[in-house]
């Protein structure tokens, strides 16, 4: 019963802790002493020029690095813990160098490395083709950017799930009944991880929809920079955009969620 009983009373702080701050600032962007009661501050975020296409742009940024997120991830997690159990050790230490790199360093090492190669391909067919992943529409030098950001937490989720897992009989069973390793990993595998896949791409996604740095500095209009653009010197904008933004990211977790559920 007193088990029971600092739980509620732990989960109730939490709770006055995160939501208090979060209705005052709900309350911030509704209401103004001049006008009263009014959703003004989210009509000018919905009508500011650049908001759809930002968001457009991140979310498909945030799809495209779930996918190699996950193609990277899962195929090295498998190999090692059905192949080669001593490599997990080295495998932990690679996904967790990108934590201990500041993202400026990433950027001055994507711009050298960008100047460079122009400079060298430019006489070669793979200039085009270093030209085009620079393409503002769709950055595909920032969804690299990201997976590398985004690896150590996907790792985690995606690891955790296979070690609730007995994968050596699951892969040893249907390899022994003729199934192909394609079949295995999509048809085997997956359904038993659903839960840590739906984990890893919310952290992804919520990566991509929260980061500012590596977008500005190399001059791409994504979600975050577009907040950080728009919002200026107009506190109540400012602040609706937090709001929003934090709604959004919330309602893509409670999604993946429900679909991770809904596939058990």
């Amino acid at each position: 019963m007193a088990g029971v009983t600092w739980r509620r009373l732990t989960l109730g702080v939490a709770a006055v802790y995160f939501l208090v701050p979060l209705a005052i600032a709900v309350w911030f962007t509704v209401y103004n002493e001049s006008r009263g009661f009014s959703l003004g501050a989210y009509g000018r975020i919905v009508s500011a020029p650049g908001f759809g296409e930002s968001l457009l742009k991140s979310l498909l940024l945030g799809a495209a690095v779930i996918v190699l997120v996950l193609l990277l991830a899962l195929p090295a997690l498998l190999a090692v813990r059905l192949g080669a159990p001593g490599l997990r050790p080295v495998l932990e230490t690679i996904t967790t160098l990108p934590l201990i790199v500041p993202p400026i360093t990433y950027v001055v090492g994507i711009a050298n490395a960008l100047r460079g190669g122009t400079d060298a391909l430019a006489a070669t067919p793979f200039w085009q083709t270093l030209i085009s992943i620079q393409d503002e529409n769709f950055p595909v030098v920032l969804v690299l950017a990201y997976v590398m950001l985004a690896l150590p937490f996907a790792y985690r989720s995606l690891d955790t799930g296979l070690r609730a897992v007995d994968v050596r009989t699951l892969v040893e069973a249907a390899r022994n009944l003729g199934a192909s390793w394609p079949y295995v990993l999509f048809r085997v595998i997956l359904p038993n991880l659903r839960s840590a896949v739906a984990g890893a791409s919310f952290l992804s996604l919520a990566l991509v929809m929260g980061e500012y740095t590596i977008a500005a500095l190399m001059g791409y209009r994504t979600f975050p920079v577009w907040i950080v653009t728009v919002s200026g010197n107009d506190g109540q904008l400012s602040v609706a955009l937090s709001v929003l933004s934090l709604g959004l990211i919330w309602l893509l977790l409670l999604t993946l969620s429900g679909a991770g559920r809904k596939s058990k």
